[in-house]
């Protein structure tokens, strides 16, 4: 059975991995004695959904530096993020544009940096992991 699954990529180009995925679907389903076992049946249609889900973000846009990030575990959006600083009042006192995939809590040191730099007295920091 090895030799029917294609050669695994190692580009690391999305393209070429949804290729590649591609490909094992189709081996798999050519196989309806495995493609049935519950277990192999569940795995697959996950990679048909991640399969699908790439696709259709990849045709959102053609820009090289928007990647994948996460909302939450179960939801995901593909582009850039923006990690902001703001007031009480909720006046935006700085922000910084990142890749979709950046975590929010490594930003923190420079947004305080610039909201001090802008005359801000910063007291207390509240944030979020959303």
């Amino acid at each position: 059975m090895n030799e029917k699954f294609p050669s695994k990529t190692t580009s690391n180009e999305v393209k070429d991995e949804l290729n590649y995925c591609r490909q094992v679907i189709s081996v798999v389903e050519t196989e309806p004695q495995i493609a049935a076992i519950p277990a192999v049946k569940e795995k697959l249609n996950v990679l048909k959904e991640i399969v699908e889900d790439y696709t259709e973000q990849l045709s959102y846009s053609t820009d090289p530096d928007a990647r994948v990030g996460h909302k939450t575990e179960d939801s995901s959006f593909f582009g850039f993020k923006t990690h902001i600083a703001m007031s009480d009042e909720r006046i935006i006192t700085a922000a910084v544009v990142t890749t979709g995939e950046q975590s929010d809590g490594k930003y923190l040191k420079e947004l305080l940096e610039k909201s001090r730099q802008k005359g801000m007295e910063v007291g207390n920091v509240i944030g979020d992991i959303a």
